[in-house]
């Protein structure tokens, strides 16, 4: 008999979803607009304080708006972190722009500002830099800013993962420029799939609305003078938003929980140490993860299959960008010496647990049993 699935960090629906997604079938309003998404970005933006919102299709979607915003074109160059999801710089491509990437720092994950610098000193004027919060952990973020605003950079903070993340007391995806969230199906609150996009500049907000209904002009008929995209959320997908926001700080709390359950699971064994949380934070921890002391005779990929083996779903960390193929030509910047990146060490070591808000405390215990048990 087949032992029982359990994922890596599925959806959690709780029913007041379907309240607003029956409200928009009852009116009829099935369409890219619509009240639930009105109320979705109002009540979005309330929760992270910030001013402007607007709903579109993906996380993706945000941060190639956020770009054009920024008037992002061929030649620029774009500062992006290189431990991250490939969406966080695929739109940097979609402009014809230069990713160039920096290496991690090994306290959070993050985005190195040592290595930020040294990007500076070899490409003084980049049109914007890329900040991510890896699995839900604040990158410095005090210290990347201070360098931005040194050399008269544009900060866009990829939040995608660290939704509910407060840096000092304050939101992640509201430091930057512009900010940007993801509803993927395994983020921390879902609406199937979609994304947003936030800052304190109204006109900014204004246009990217206008940019993701296909840059239709105000006039009678169908006119165009500029280059738009189908990048507006559905009236359907909001309304799920709008009753998972509702739930997102109980979802933090079960995500925190989870991590210190495996915290205090592994703490008598020096070789596994979790995920560093940034203590200037209070951190998501929409997924925990883990790496293995250099040396150590059980691997990531040794984890990974011993989970597998019992139909636990668990994954790598994410392959650093600048080992990606489709990136081999674009640049990286790291201060790592003999010819291994901080980066790369952790990709080699490290591995992200089963982090389900659904899990129970037999499917907690039987995990921690599977990976202990290597180490006996």
């Amino acid at each position: 008999m087949e032992r029982k699935r359990i994922y890596l960090s599925s959806p959690t629906m709780h029913g007041k979803e379907q309240e607003f997604v029956k409200e928009a079938f009852d009116t009829n309003w099935v369409a890219p607009l619509g009240p639930n998404v009105d109320g979705f970005e109002k009540e979005l933006a309330e929760y992270v304080g910030i001013s402007h919102a607007a709903a579109l299709a993906s996380g993706t979607a945000a941060i190639h708006l956020a770009l054009k915003l920024l008037g992002v074109k061929e030649g620029d160059v774009v500062f992006s972190p290189t431990l991250t999801f490939s969406a966080t710089c695929n739109p940097i491509v979609y402009e014809k722009a230069t990713p160039v990437f920096i290496d991690s720092e090994t306290d959070t994950w993050n985005m190195s500002p040592e290595a930020l610098e040294r990007a500076f000193e070899k490409y003084p004027a980049p049109k914007a830099v890329i900040v991510v919060h890896l699995y839900g952990t604040c990158a410095k973020l005090d210290e990347i800013m201070d360098i931005c605003k040194a050399h008269g950079t544009v900060l866009v903070e990829d939040a995608a993962e660290s939704l509910g993340s407060t840096y000092k007391g304050k939101h992640t995806g509201t430091f930057g420029k512009l900010g940007i969230y993801s509803f993927n199906g395994n983020k921390i609150i879902t609406t199937s799939g979609g994304g947003m996009l936030v800052s304190e500049d109204e006109e900014m907000i204004k246009k990217a609305r206008f940019l993701s209904t296909q840059a239709r002009d105000p006039a009678r008929h169908y006119q165009h003078s500029q280059i738009g995209y189908n990048y507006r959320m559905s009236n359907i997908t909001a309304g799920i938003g709008r009753g998972q926001l509702l739930s997102l700080e109980e979802h933090k709390r079960l995500k925190k929980a989870i991590y210190e359950k495996y915290k205090e699971a592994f703490a008598d064994i020096p070789e596994i140490q979790m995920n560093p949380l940034n203590p200037d934070g209070d951190d998501n921890c929409w997924l925990s993860g883990m790496a293995l002391e250099k040396g150590c005779k059980v691997t990531a990929d040794m984890v990974l299959d011993a989970l597998e083996a019992e139909n636990i779903e668990a994954r790598p960390i994410w392959k650093p960008m600048h080992l990606q193929p489709v990136f081999e030509s674009c640049d990286f910047i790291t201060l790592g010496k003999n010819g291994e990146s901080v980066a790369e060490d952790i990709f080699n070591r490290g591995l992200c647990l089963p982090s389900d808000i659904k899990n129970t405390e037999e499917d907690m215990e039987r995990i921690i049993g599977i990976i202990r048990d290597l180490f006996a």
